[in-house]
């Protein structure tokens, strides 16, 4: 059995692994306070050019973005997202329970369409109501989005220029945020994400970590008590450790980028062998995600030998499923997929 379920389907990196072990028995501070926590700080504040920014590492991405979004929205505010969000679809309500709602918009490939981003808010505004409804208090997007589509740098910066004017932060889920930004479709660096998002997050979880997501707030502007809020929400680790220490070494001689293009690279073979073999595309990804839509009786008979992860239903004879690639997807797994198919 093979599996392209999904990235986080394998353990670790090897690289990580190692340096967890080699450090398992030095006795460190805890709640993110020693050394490795503060070495992989410094090292992702330097990679995206932002020296006076903080970073908080958390656990996980439904946890990350549940803590976020409480910390920075005032009691009456909601998240704007795309209705086919993470935060919309499949958190099980996670930002419903902190009290906050989710303001979905409509969307285009999985991503905010900057002008109806406008419209939605000038329209909120305009409604002599809206000191009845519940405020928009954040944008939401995720880089790549549910669809494995990316933002290009002017829908970014134009998003980014809707939310100065309407003083509402930008906050950006980066739990793929490698494969986005390796893709070969990207116009973006990790810098420009910092210069334009008030929060975003970078995904170890998705990207080779065991677990972990280090989230950046690039001005300076993580709001007061963060850890507190955090521990109020069960996502204080006390073991901070194993977050500074994955990524400490993920920021070290370019693992991270290293994972991601040995993805994306995995990623486009994989996309060679659909096509050779005539399978239809639910939509164009230049990421890690990859969509095809199969008949069901095939899908059932690939079911036998590779895993894959269901998506949704395209119509009554044909389901949308996803493959998915990672620092642990071989040269070999291609080869034994295209045999099956």
């Amino acid at each position: 059995m093979i599996s392209f379920e999904s990235d986080y389907i394998a353990g670790a990196h090897p690289k990580i692994l190692q340096r967890l072990a080699e450090t398992n028995r030095e006795c460190l501070p805890g709640y993110g306070s020693d050394e490795y926590c503060e070495c992989a700080r410094q090292k992702i504040l330097t990679a995206c050019r932002c020296p006076d920014g903080d970073v908080f590492f958390l656990v996980g991405g439904t946890q990350t973005n549940a803590v976020v979004i409480t910390a920075m929205l005032r009691e009456y505010e909601g998240v704007i997202a795309a209705h086919t969000g993470h935060v919309s679809v499949h958190e099980a309500g996670a930002i419903e329970c902190t009290g906050h709602k989710v303001l979905e918009i409509p969307q285009k490939d999985g991503k905010i369409v900057p002008a109806a981003l406008t419209r939605y808010l000038h329209d909120f505004y305009g409604d002599e109501n809206h000191e009845h409804m519940v405020f928009p208090g954040m944008v939401y997007l995720s880089h790549p989005t549910e669809y494995g589509t990316l933002y290009t740098k002017k829908e970014l910066e134009e998003i980014s220029a809707v939310c100065a004017a309407y003083h509402i932060p930008l906050y950006l889920d980066g739990a793929r945020l490698g494969y986005g930004l390796v893709s070969r479709a990207s116009d973006m660096t990790i810098a420009d994400i910092a210069r334009l998002c008030d929060v975003f997050y970078i995904g170890g979880t998705k990207v080779g970590a065991l677990c972990g997501e280090a989230v950046v707030f690039p001005r300076h502007n993580m709001p007061a008590h963060f850890l507190t809020t955090a521990k109020r929400h069960g996502a204080l680790l006390a073991k901070g450790r194993l977050l500074g220490i994955q990524f400490d070494t993920l920021f070290t001689d370019d693992l991270y980028w290293d994972i991601s293009r040995h993805a994306i690279s995995m990623a486009e073979g994989l996309k060679e062998i659909f096509r050779k073999k005539g399978c239809r595309f639910y939509l164009e990804s230049p990421t890690n995600q990859q969509f095809i839509i199969l008949e069901n009786e095939r899908m059932r008979e690939l079911e036998a030998e590779v895993r894959f992860g269901f998506w949704e239903k395209y119509d009554a004879d044909h389901t949308t499923v996803r493959f998915a690639t990672s620092w642990s997807t071989t040269e070999e797994d291609l080869e034994k997929l295209e045999r099956l198919l």
